[in-house]
């Protein structure tokens, strides 16, 4: 299914998909009335707040579970080496979370029956690894050619807004899986609110101070060759003194300059800044 053929198992996709086969084993063999108390409901949902987390490690049969368990181990691995151990399980459970609420949310507007399964979760990992590696190819049965993660993902939400809005109903939770989905993208998107806002830090006098020495020696005109009647250039005040105490940062570190130094690499600091944006 993915170019990334047979990733290394992490250790939370695998309790995942532990997890899943031993509840759908139990339903299926031992507690098969306990199905309906675990699914989610929009209907019943608040008199059972259980079933916003229980509802996604319930599956409908084998095949089911097989689906979303290939989809988490191919594509769940490399998103949880990532994110981490610790953040991967919580992403994940937030993204089925979503699932519930978003379905929740529209069940005033449209009919959503009772639903299981962590496709809702599993999309929303899907949406993570495309938003760390949108350009990797991926082979997808039955198509021939390899498929970018994120077309591969703008295509499952998009059939996903098609099925949900058509007047048939497939028995798939496909408000659940934009619902992950959703959460998954606003949660990147919050993740890099804070590095988007952030205003640049101030340069340190010293790096500035390089940074003057290296424009001014750029700027000076080459020496010229010797001649009889040259004329020696008078040196530049404020350079040499740049030089000075930057030769005595490389000696003996900055914590050698005196107070005054330390004043004149913050104003010729602010000097190199002022002309830069003139």
């Amino acid at each position: 299914m993915s170019a990334l053929a047979f990733p290394r198992l992490t250790p939370w996709v695998g309790r995942l998909i532990v997890a899943n086969a031993v509840v759908l084993l139990v339903l299926q063999t031992v507690a098969p009335a306990l199905s309906g108390w675990l699914a989610f409901s929009p209907s019943g949902a608040l008199a059972r707040p259980w079933t916003f987390v229980t509802y996604m490690f319930v599956h409908s049969g084998l095949l089911h579970l097989a689906f979303n368990s290939l989809f988490l181990y191919f594509l769940g691995t490399a998103v949880e080496a990532r994110m981490g151990s610790r953040a991967f399980p919580l992403f994940y459970l937030l993204c089925g979370l979503g699932g519930a609420v978003f379905s929740l949310a529209l069940s005033g507007l449209m009919s959503v029956p009772p639903f299981v399964g962590a496709s809702g979760a599993v999309l929303g990992v899907a949406v993570a690894f495309a938003m760390y590696w949108p350009d990797a190819e991926m082979m997808v049965f039955p198509i021939p050619f390899p498929i970018r993660a994120r077309t591969l993902v703008i295509a499952l939400v998009a059939f996903d807004v098609v099925m949900a809005l058509a007047p048939g109903r497939d028995g798939v939770a496909h408000l659940a899986h934009l619902g992950g989905a959703l959460v998954a993208y606003a949660y990147f998107r919050l993740q890099g609110l804070p590095r988007a806002l952030e205003l640049p830090a101030a340069p340190r006098p010293v790096e500035s101070a390089m940074a003057i020495r290296r424009a001014h020696r750029a700027k000076e005109p080459p020496v010229p060759r010797p001649r009889p009647t040259r004329v020696e250039r008078e040196p530049d005040p404020a350079s040499a003194e740049i030089d000075r105490v930057l030769d005595k940062i490389s000696a003996q570190g900055i914590h050698s300059l005196t107070p005054e130094e330390k004043r004149f690499l913050a104003e010729a600091s602010e000097k190199k800044r002022r002309d830069s944006l003139h």
